[in-house]
C-alpha cells in the first residue's frame, strides 16, 4: 500500500467518530510524529509504498484511534507552545486554549517589567503551563504543584525533555493551607477542574473515556469549590501587586468575578478566547 491508500483507509475507518477534516488532521499528526513527514513531503510522495514496519506502525494507530483513544495518547506525545511534551492518562492533553493563557501571562509580565518573578501553577497536570512560562523566562523561578504523583513524574519528565527548571510540589490544593511552607509569588496561576457533571453528555467520548476525571469535573452543587479555595490560597501567599490568572468555564465567568470581587480582588479582567468564549481571569490584589 502507498501513503495514499493509508489515508484512505483512516477516512473510511474513522469517520464513525470524526468528522473528514479532523481525520486529515489526525493523519498528519501521525505521520510527523512517527514518520517525520511533513504535509508538503506527504503531498510530493503520497505514492510511495510502505515497508512491512510503516504498514504495521500505521495500522497499530489506526486500530488504538477506533476505541476512541485520543491520538495524543496513542503517540504519548504532543506540542503545546511550541515545545514537546509527553502526555499519558494521568494528565489532561494540553489545549489551545491554555496557551492562550501563558500569553495572557507572558505580555502582563512584559508590561510589569519583573526581573525574577517567582510563579505557580496550581494543578500542573503534564506541566505545560509551568514549563511553557519558564522557556520564555529563563529568569523566573517557577513551580508547579498537583495532587497526583503520577501528573507531577509526568511533569517532572517533561521540564527535563526541554531541558528546563521548574519545581514540582506534591499538594492537594484543597487542603494546602496546613502544611504549605513555600515562599510568596508574584503570579499564580491555574487551569483547575472546571467542567460540571452535567456538561459531561457534551463532550466526546475521546475526553470521557479516556482522560482524568479528577482533573476535569466538579460537581453541580460547587462548580467553584477550586476558585474557591485557590482564591483564599492566594490572598496568604500572594505578594503585594501580584496577579492571578484562571481558565474557567466559559458558563461561569461572571459567577468567578463576582467570587473574586467578595474577596477582595481587584482589576478584575474577564478575558475572551480566540472563538470569543469567556475563558480567562486576570485579578489583582
Amino acid at each position: 500500500m502507498n501513503w495514499l491508500q493509508i489515508e484512505k483507509e483512516w477516512q473510511k475507518s474513522l469517520a464513525p467518530l470524526y468528522p473528514e477534516l479532523e481525520i486529515k488532521s489526525l493523519f498528519f499528526i501521525m505521520l510527523k510524529s512517527r514518520f517525520k513527514i511533513d504535509k508538503a513531503f506527504y503531498l510530493s510522495h503520497q505514492q510511495d509504498l510502505l515497508n512491512e514496519q510503516q504498514l504495521q506502525e500505521t495500522s497499530a494507530i489506526l486500530s488504538e484511534l477506533n476505541t476512541g483513544k485520543p491520538i495524543q495518547y496513542v503517540l504519548g506525545e504532543t506540542t503545546f507552545y511550541g515545545l514537546n511534551f509527553k502526555v499519558n492518562p494521568s494528565v489532561l492533553i494540553p489545549r489551545p486554549e491554555t496557551e492562550e493563557l501563558v500569553k495572557l501571562i507572558l505580555d502582563e509580565l512584559k508590561e510589569l517589567k519583573y526581573h525574577h518573578p517567582y510563579i505557580l501553577d496550581i494543578g500542573t497536570g503534564s506541566g505545560c503551563i509551568p514549563i511553557a512560562l519558564k522557556s520564555e523566562l529563563p529568569h523566573a523561578s517557577v513551580f508547579g504543584l498537583d495532587i497526583s504523583n503520577e501528573a507531577l513524574a509526568t511533569a517532572r519528565s517533561n521540564a527535563e525533555l526541554n531541558g528546563l527548571e521548574v519545581d514540582f510540589i506534591h499538594q492537594d490544593i484543597l487542603q494546602a493551607d496546613a502544611s504549605f511552607t513555600m515562599e510568596s509569588f508574584d503570579i499564580i496561576v491555574s487551569n483547575p477542574p472546571y467542567v460540571t457533571i452535567a456538561e459531561q453528555s457534551q463532550m466526546h467520548r475521546n475526553v470521557l473515556d479516556f482522560e482524568p476525571h479528577k482533573a476535569l469535573f466538579v460537581t453541580d452543587q460547587d462548580p467553584l469549590i477550586f476558585y474557591d479555595r485557590i482564591a483564599d490560597f492566594a490572598l496568604k501567599h500572594l505578594r503585594t501587586s501580584g496577579l492571578v490568572f484562571f481558565e474557567i468555564n466559559e458558563q461561569l465567568g461572571v459567577e468567578t468575578c463576582q467570587l473574586l470581587q467578595a474577596k477582595g480582588f481587584r482589576s478584575i479582567e474577564l478575558k475572551k478566547d480566540l472563538f470569543g468564549r469567556d475563558r480567562m481571569i486576570k485579578a489583582g490584589l
